[in-house]
């Protein structure tokens, strides 16, 4: 699978979803919801500055006359009103515009909302780089700072979900660190061997997990086998699950900026997932994204 079947996915789904783009004043937001659009997709409520976006629109000859713009005189209000719309279920998930991931989701888990679960909210990538066999599922690059066990555990079920949404159904999971042997003064390596164990164990099910593994065992056969690796996982990993956010990050920018890969990108273990992309990432990213979490939705 390539992403773009990604987007032939959502594109059949019996129902049109509908999103709601928190500050909708950003041309290559505007891009990607019109060929959301176009893809059948989605459809979506604009909210912001009304003569501020269609001044974007005009400017970059994006068509949003099928959309519904509700203004709003400023980003605050504007974040207010969309998570409200998904809250309200006029919508069915938000999409941050042109705004930081803190603004949308400070009011997306306020309790008057009702949107969020007692699980952990992770961001999960779906990558389909030059230099690996298949898609790749990471995460988490832009959510948890440090996560606990319990929250690396919760990271690996949103992670399959999204396995199975694109038709892995029984993915292989990689817990990655610096090395692949465990180490008592490496944290990442015993939460790592513990969730390995328990996936075993059937605590975990609907997956495969083995770790810790270095980066290069997770996903080169011929690294595993040059260390001496014995694994269904090694050098086949469906699934990366990242110790912290720096690594999560600095890898997510490593492969699109440096290694040419495509990524589409969502927020899950909320009630509703959230469209919510980096500033940097092309419409095609975005659009991505979009496909992505309405698949999840």
């Amino acid at each position: 699978m390539e992403l773009k079947d990604l987007i032939k996915l959502a594109g059949n789904a019996a129902q049109k979803k509908k999103i709601a783009v928190a500050a909708a004043g950003d041309d290559v937001v505007l891009k990607a919801v019109e060929m959301a659009y176009e893809k059948n997709i989605c459809d979506a409520i604009l909210f912001g500055d009304e003569n501020e976006i269609k001044n974007i629109a005009l400017e970059n000859s994006i068509d949003i006359s099928k959309f519904e713009i509700r203004h709003c005189d400023s980003s605050k209000k504007a974040v207010i009103e969309a998570v409200s719309a998904v809250a309200n279920k006029e919508a069915d998930l938000p999409m941050k515009g042109k705004i930081t991931t803190g603004e949308l989701l400070s009011v997306f888990l306020k309790d008057e909302y009702n949107l969020k679960t007692k699980g952990t909210m992770n961001l999960i990538s779906v990558f389909e780089i030059p230099a690996y066999h298949k898609l790749l599922i990471v995460t988490d690059a832009g959510m948890v700072i440090a996560p606990t066990l319990e929250q690396k555990i919760d990271s690996v079920v949103n992670a399959v979900s999204v396995a199975k949404k694109i038709g892995v159904c029984m993915p292989k999971v990689a817990l990655v660190a610096a090395l692949e042997q465990v180490n008592p003064k490496m944290q990442a390596t015993l939460d790592a061997a513990v969730i390995t164990q328990m996936n075993r164990r059937n605590q975990i099910k609907d997956c495969i997990i083995d770790g810790p593994f270095a980066m290069d065992n997770a996903v080169s056969s011929q690294a595993a086998q040059h260390k001496g690796i014995i694994s269904d996982v090694a050098g086949d990993a469906d699934i990366i699950i990242m110790p912290e956010i720096n690594a999560g990050n600095i890898f997510y920018k490593s492969m699109v900026f440096l290694a040419g890969a495509k990524v589409g990108s969502t927020i899950l273990g909320a009630k509703k997932p959230v469209i919510l992309t980096s500033r940097a990432d092309s419409d095609e990213a975005k659009l991505n994204s979009i496909a992505l979490s309405v698949l999840m939705a």
